[in-house]
Order: C-alpha cells, then sequence, then structure tokens
C-alpha cells in the first residue's frame, strides 16, 4: 500500500491534472510509496473518500482549486471523520493565501502555498520520519526552474489519446492586473529550453499532437517563443495543434513571420484584451496599447490561418454597460474567431478588492464568486449581461450559426446590440440560456429573425440550412421545410435553395 496519495478533483476527465503530476515528478526517493488518483467533479465525495482510503495512506495531498472547493471541502471533513489520524495536505490557489483562506484550510493538517515542487516531498519525509511541523501554513521559497523535474513522461498513453496535454515554458507574469493570480507571480522564470524542447520531442514521439500551453505570456520572451515555434514547425504534421496565450500589445515581425507558416487551425491563441477602456485599465492596473493589439488582431485574421480566442471582461469597476458595448462592438469589428465574455470573479488572494468599498463591488458569496453587482452596473443589468454572455457562447462561439450570427445586426444597429435583444427574446421565450437542444435553437433564431426582426424567410433559411449542415447533419429541420430543398452541385458541394412561393406547402406536407 502506498504511504503517500497526491488527489485532485478535475472539472472533467479530459482536463489532466498538471500540478499534481509535478509534485509526483519531484518526490524523489518517496516516489516509489506514492500513487496519483484523479477524479472529476461529477463524482460523490464519499465515493472519492472511498477510493482514497482504500490505498490506507498515511499522507493524502489534495489539490484546491476554484471549480473544486466545494467537494473538496465535504471530502476531507470526511476523511477527518472516518480516519483523523491520516494527514491531510492542501495546496493550489484557492489555498494560497492565509489571510484569504476558505473554510477546508480549518479541517486540513497542512497547507502548501505557492509552488510547492520540493516543498511537498520535503513535508511527507518529515512526517514519515515522525516530525510535524509546528506551522500549518508552509510557505516554500520560490524553486528554481531549472531544478525542477519535468513531468511529461508521467503523461499516459491514456493521457495521450483521451486529454488535454498541458505544457509549459515559463512561470510568472511581468503585469499587474489586479483580478488575476499571476499579478502576484513577478518576474516570468523560464525552464531551460533545451530540457523543456527534449521534453516535448519525447511527447512527440509518442503521438502527442495537441500541446496546451499555460504560460501567461508565451510572446514575451522573444528568443523562447521563435525557439518553440520552430520547434513544432520543424515536425508539423497534420492534426497538431498549439495553444498559446499571447499578449495582444506584443507581436514583433520576427514572430509574425513564423506564425504565419502554420496552416488553418494548427495554432490558436487566447487574447485577453479584458477591457479597451483605457480609464478601467489604469484603475486595475492594466498596461496595454490598445492601438498595437488591434492591429495584431486584425492582422492575425487577415495573414494567418491563427484562431484566435479572445477574452473581455463584464464587470470591471469603473466599467458601465455602454462601455463594455463600445468594447465588444470594437473586438467584433476586428474579427476573432471566438470572443469569451467572461464575468469578473473575485480570486482568492488578488488585489481585486481594493476597490470594493469604492465601486461597491459585491460578489457571490459561493464558488466561482462572481460579481453580483458594481457602482456602475446594478444587479438586473448584471443578470442581463450574464445571459448576454451565455446567448453569445450559443449562437457565436459554438461554431453552429457561422453564417448566420451578423444577420442579428445591420448597419443600423450593434453587435452588442442585436445579440442583447435576442438575449431578452430568448429569456422571454424560454427563461433560460442552457439545455436548448440545437433544432430547437435553430427554430427560435428563425422565428426570431423573421418576426421580431423582419428577416426574409427565404433568405435566412437558406443560411441557417447551410450552418445546420455544416456539423455533418443530413435532416433538415422542419421550421425549414417550407423554404428549403437542396441539390448537389457538379463538385459535390451541398447547397440550401430557397423554394419558389408555390412550392412550400407541399414541402411542408412531407
Amino acid at each position: 500500500m502506498p504511504d503517500i496519495v497526491l488527489a485532485t478533483l478535475n472539472a472533467k476527465y479530459p482536463h489532466a491534472a498538471f500540478g499534481l503530476r509535478y509534485l509526483f515528478a519531484n518526490m524523489g526517493p518517496l516516489q516509489s510509496q506514492t500513487v496519483l488518483r484523479e477524479f472529476t467533479i461529477q463524482q460523490a465525495p464519499l465515493e472519492i473518500v472511498e477510493t482514497l482510503l482504500r490505498d490506507d495512506p498515511l499522507i493524502v495531498g489534495l489539490g484546491v482549486y476554484i471549480w473544486n472547493v466545494e467537494q473538496t471541502t465535504a471530502i476531507v471533513s470526511a476523511l477527518k471523520r472516518l480516519r483523523p489520524e491520516v494527514f491531510i495536505v492542501l495546496g493550489g490557489p484557492e489555498v494560497s493565501f492565509v489571510d484569504d483562506a476558505p473554510p477546508v484550510c480549518d479541517l486540513a493538517d497542512y497547507v502548501i502555498t505557492g509552488e510547492a515542487d520540493f516543498a511537498f516531498a520535503a513535508l511527507c519525509n518529515d512526517l514519515q520520519s515522525g516530525k510535524r511541523p509546528l506551522e500549518k501554513w508552509i510557505h516554500p521559497l520560490t524553486p528554481n526552474l531549472a531544478d525542477v523535474t519535468l513531468p511529461y513522461d508521467l503523461y499516459s498513453d491514456d493521457d495521450l489519446a483521451h486529454r488535454v496535454l498541458y505544457v509549459e515554458a515559463s512561470r510568472g507574469c511581468p503585469f499587474t492586473c489586479e483580478f488575476c493570480l499571476s499579478a502576484l507571480d513577478i518576474p516570468v522564470r523560464q525552464f531551460p529550453i533545451e530540457n523543456f524542447l527534449a521534453a516535448m520531442q519525447r511527447l512527440f514521439d509518442r503521438g502527442a499532437r495537441t500541446f496546451k500551453f499555460v504560460d501567461r505570456t508565451f510572446n514575451l520572451n522573444l528568443r523562447v517563443s521563435r525557439a518553440i515555434l520552430e520547434f513544432f514547425w520543424e515536425r508539423y504534421t497534420p492534426g497538431l495543434f498549439l495553444h498559446f496565450e499571447m499578449i495582444p500589445d506584443r507581436f514583433p515581425e520576427a514572430l509574425r513571420e513564423l506564425v504565419a507558416r502554420f496552416p488553418v487551425g494548427a495554432i490558436q491563441f487566447e487574447v485577453g484584451i479584458q477591457t479597451w477602456n483605457n480609464d478601467v485599465a489604469a484603475l486595475i492596473s492594466r498596461k496595454q496599447d490598445n492601438t498595437a493589439a488591434e492591429d495584431n488582431l486584425r492582422w492575425l485574421r487577415d495573414h494567418t490561418g491563427v484562431h484566435v480566442h479572445a477574452d473581455l471582461i463584464v464587470g470591471l469597476p469603473g466599467e458601465d454597460r455602454d462601455s463594455f458595448a463600445v468594447g465588444f462592438d470594437r473586438l467584433v469589428s476586428l474579427g476573432p474567431q471566438e470572443i469569451q465574455v467572461g464575468i469578473l470573479k473575485r480570486l482568492r488572494g488578488t488585489p481585486i478588492i481594493r476597490h470594493d468599498a469604492a465601486y461597491r463591488m459585491i460578489y457571490s458569496a459561493e464558488p466561482p464568486y462572481e460579481i453580483l453587482q458594481t457602482a456602475d452596473v446594478d444587479f438586473t443589468a448584471m443578470q442581463s449581461l450574464k445571459r448576454f454572455a451565455k446567448t453569445w457562447d450559443l449562437i457565436a462561439n459554438s461554431g453552429n450559426f457561422v453564417e448566420t450570427t451578423p444577420w442579428f445586426w445591420d448597419k443600423n444597429r450593434s453587435p452588442f446590440a442585436g445579440i442583447r435583444a435576442f438575449t431578452e427574446w430568448l429569456h422571454g421565450e424560454v427563461g433560460r440560456t442552457h439545455g436548448i437542444a440545437l433544432p430547437r435553437l435553430l427554430e427560435l433564431v428563425f422565428r426570431y429573425l423573421t418576426t421580431a426582426d423582419h428577416a426574409d424567410p427565404q433568405e435566412l433559411a437558406a443560411v441557417l440550412y447551410r450552418d445546420y449542415r455544416r456539423g455533418g447533419r443530413s435532416d433538415t429541420p422542419v421550421c425549414l421545410r417550407p423554404y428549403i430543398t437542396t441539390g448537389i452541385l457538379g463538385t459535390g458541394t451541398l447547397v440550401a435553395k430557397a423554394l419558389p412561393q408555390r412550392q412550400r406547402r407541399h414541402a411542408a406536407q412531407e
């Protein structure tokens, strides 16, 4: 039986526990006495407890995050009732701040803050030898990344086949955006690039083709980012997919030239715009050259095959709905393939709380601690904006309405106004923005655009039909049958044609 169990609850099965693999890789002589157990938040806490106790461990280390803190609290509570002699050690961003700790910390024996690559093994060694550190809270020194054993060989063949492979060439962030935990992690530190690329080569040789980089600032260090892109370009094969988080206003020509080589869909950039409002950005200590960011986004869309995932945040202090709407419309005009409308969260330890009084920031007390209202956006308006974000996901981000999405706005109405109007109509019709099957959603879109928005039903039906069939579907939605017949061009391309008026009744009866 292992003495030490490393465990966490992932949000979903495909999300491999990257942090736990670092701890396991750096257990040293204790690695043979350690096992790694991964669960998901969909599993019942008591079933997880049963699995953990089956190992009869001396020590259980648990990774605690914003998405699993509630379930982890129930697990730790049950473990201490059933086996009080088992040492419970917590780590992770949700428990890394003594002055802002969740209740689960009261139940644990020890809590390690910050990067625990070496600290967890050292604590386990003490506990095994009968030493009990006097302090519950353990604050390790920031590790030298050259000394950290990389965890990539711990990805199993099953991980390679079914899970997201998280990788990182650096840790830290040079910026101080007050809503982000990375603002506390200065400066940026690099792993030795030779060791990192050697590990990537081993993954590649084993068949890995999807690499999600979690570096906060991939394009900060030009030498490193170029080395990584050149590495993957030299090994490019169809199916390769690389995800990077990119600083939006830093994209020099030397990097552009490399990125432009990759074919469509091989690279995804996550670009954190967050706000276009300079006053709001200054308020939250965010430095960003909006003109440069705009130029870079436009260049990426016009000259590369990069899939751009751009982020905006609802609920920042000092930003009202009109300011957010202007920023949203500006981002839409730049044509990123995906816009993530995120809701501000009060992450533990972040300095965003300094604005709570002045801007009357009220957050939910429950994870994920989303903003409920501010001085500039009251609760009702915030609820409306949250519905807007979900509707945008349903329509624009889903990929199910690629051609249809622009029909929600025109020269007389902005993208924000158009989607917001549909959001409120949809909420009035079905009372929700989730759990709507695609055929039902398509019917609602068709009804809204042809009645409330006076779209031509024949033209719209053809557009909706092409969108619907884009995903490989072969049927014709009922609401489109009066307007659509199908034909096959000589090239084999499926097209939708609007039916003449006299044929609609017959089609509707099929």
